[in-house]
């Protein structure tokens, strides 16, 4: 691939605004669609897209696959944390409410939701990354003469 170089260019181009979209698709989730699942499978593509054109080796370079499964789980951390967190001041498996002052509930309830979605961007984007390198590190089988 190192001689097409449009290509190369254009992807360069295009990786920082597919990863901006993937923040505002994150962070606007609270308010219309979108969120976590959403944002992590953009966030992933501007992986795969820099491995299709550049290579495996050089995506493994930015995001090795012990740091993505590392990713993983701690977006799974992050998850139940708020989940076990809202046990500790007193309300039910992720109820967000109780995190802020009980007069004004919605003050927990964005905090709440906004680090769930982040440990589920986190967590898909970490594990499409890795099904990725799983599928892309395989060489193909050579073809059976005999058959």
């Amino acid at each position: 691939m190192k001689h097409h170089l449009i290509l190369r260019v254009i992807t360069k181009i295009l990786i920082p605004p597919i990863l901006l979209f993937a923040l505002y698709v994150q962070f606007h989730g609270d308010f219309g669609p979108g969120g976590g699942f959403q944002a992590g499978v953009i966030f992933s593509s501007a992986f795969v897209l820099y491995a299709l054109v550049f290579g495996l080796e050089e995506v493994q370079k930015v995001a090795s696959p012990g740091l993505v499964l590392a990713c993983a789980a701690m977006g799974v951390l992050l998850y139940g944390g708020v989940g076990f967190a809202s046990f500790l001041f007193g309300g039910n498996f992720l109820n967000y409410s109780v995190f802020f002052d009980p007069h004004h509930p919605h003050e927990g309830q964005h905090l709440g939701i906004l680090l769930v979605e982040l440990g589920v961007l986190i967590t898909v984007a970490s594990v499409m990354i890795a099904i990725f390198y799983a599928f892309a590190g395989h060489e193909p089988e050579p073809e059976d003469e005999d058959w």
